[in-house]
């Protein structure tokens, strides 16, 4: 059996419960495919938007709906062994991937005031505008469950907001274009179980500016990594902490709530005390 056969079974069978059923589970919630989408799957060469990638080539060869997929892969800039390792990795799991440059690395390496901001900014604008050059009209993320509620506990500790990451949004600077997150409800450690149990190799950062973390599972001393540090002591505590903080997302209780925003208003729980 060729590799990326292999790859595909373990995804539908091995871990079925662990990444399929969440991943079909999320697609249908939040409504992430519909009929005639064109959907742009958005490779950065790391493990998440690799498997991303293979899980969106199962539904779309075995779903209900009929919709067409692009997969783009922005180079903004990587070193010669990523760039490389990225094509093998298509090449091995057939993923037909298309490649396109920027020059965002050379860009924000002359920004001293949040570099990751801004390439983070600048990736997402490329990706939608090459995505819409192609006749898409959603563009695909491979955040996960992990990244969901660490963006959540990030708000929260280092910004005093309630703000999440939504599994789907409306993009405002490119008009019919929407981005979704299929692996919204699948856990990082079930993505870096099925990485290893196949034994594949992704790159981890892309960033020319943090090459010590080429290959591996574990980045640098970021805020998220504090998160990740948090939350690994939550489950230690307590198995189901993390999912107690994912559901919380989806469960506010407005009644107790002091003031939100709606639309870009003001809210305080005094207007209709």
């Amino acid at each position: 059996m060729e590799k990326y056969k292999e790859v595909e079974r373990s995804i539908i069978k091995k871990y079925r419960k662990e990444i399929w059923s969440k991943f079909i589970v999320a697609i249908n919630e939040y409504r992430l495919i519909e009929e005639g989408d064109k959907i742009a799957v958005c490779i950065s060469g790391g493990k998440d938007s690799m498997l991303m990638a293979k899980c969106m080539q199962e539904i779309q060869r075995h779903g209900k709906m009929d919709f067409e997929l692009e997969f783009l892969v922005m180079d903004p800039g990587y070193n010669p062994e990523n760039r490389q390792r990225i094509i093998d990795n298509a090449e091995i799991l057939n993923i037909p991937i298309k490649v396109f440059e920027t020059d965002i690395f050379d860009v924000v390496a002359t920004v001293d005031s949040s570099p990751c901001y801004l390439c983070a900014r600048m990736r997402r604008g490329y990706l939608y505008k090459n995505a819409q050059e192609l006749g898409c009209n959603k563009i695909a993320l491979g955040h996960h469950f992990d990244d969901v509620i660490e963006t959540t506990l990030m708000s929260m500790l280092y910004s005093g907001q309630f703000k999440n990451m939504m599994p789907k949004l409306h993009s405002t600077n490119y008009e019919g274009m929407e981005l979704i997150r299929p692996l919204y409800m699948v856990k990082e450690a079930d993505i870096i179980a099925w990485k290893n149990y196949n034994e594949l190799q992704f790159i981890q950062c892309a960033c020319r500016f943090t090459e010590n973390c080429v290959l591996g599972d574990n980045g640098g001393g970021s805020k998220r990594e504090e998160m990740k540090a948090l939350i690994k002591k939550f489950r230690k505590t307590n198995s189901i902490m993390d999912m107690n903080l994912f559901r919380s997302i989806h469960n506010v209780n407005l009644d107790t709530v002091i003031e939100y925003k709606k639309n870009g208003e003001t809210h305080h729980f005094l207007e209709d005390y």
